[in-house]
């Protein structure tokens, strides 16, 4: 008895074609055409094989696109609380009668570190907004300010640490999320 031929170069000499391994048909590529070359892992005109092109965004990079709109909420509602505190600050100021000078000065520094408070948080709103818009059309820019927003969130949460784990967990997650393979391939792919 024999068994079928396992070269997998093709038959020996001497031994009659189709014996052995039947042919696969060619299987159709889940990708679509790659501009300017062809198929996917067609060769390309250096002789290499194509790239394959994604069809849409990666799951851990809708995650980090989701948490950038989070954060952005949370500083949203931080805002209101820190607008509201700047009120409260201010109304007592203009109501201390009795007050000294070194109490009119803690209050204007209260004033003054709520005013920068409010500066900071409006400014880390609109970048993570910015970078969450970004994330469909945006290049490697996008992913690498997203990485130093997500740093710069961690490290400015630990200043209201018990109130501020939400921002930690987060701002690492957005880091381990866009700085992965796949989130690499994303911001990094071909534009048409």
């Amino acid at each position: 008895m024999s068994y079928p031929n396992q070269n997998p170069y093709g038959p020996p000499p001497g031994q009659q074609p189709g014996y052995g391994y039947p042919q696969q048909p060619a299987q159709p590529s889940p990708y679509g055409p790659y501009p300017g070359v062809g198929m996917p892992g067609a060769p390309m005109p250096n002789g290499m094989p194509g790239a394959p092109i994604q069809n849409g965004m990666p799951g851990g990079v809708k995650a980090a696109r989701v948490m950038l709109f989070v954060l952005a909420g949370l500083n949203l509602i931080g805002l209101i609380f820190a607008v509201w505190g700047l009120g409260a600050v201010s109304k007592a100021s203009k109501q201390a009668t009795y007050a000294t000078d070194d109490d009119l000065a803690a209050f204007n520094v209260g004033k003054g570190l709520l005013i920068a408070l409010i500066v900071l948080i409006v400014i880390f709103t609109v970048v993570a907004i910015t970078c969450a818009a970004q994330f469909g059309k945006g290049g490697n820019g996008v992913r690498v300010t997203s990485i130093i927003f997500g740093a710069l969130t961690t490290m400015a949460s630990f200043a209201v640490f018990p109130f501020g784990l939400v921002h930690t967990a987060l701002g690492i997650m957005i880091i381990v999320f866009v700085s992965k393979d796949d989130g690499s391939a994303w911001f990094n792919r071909p534009r048409y």
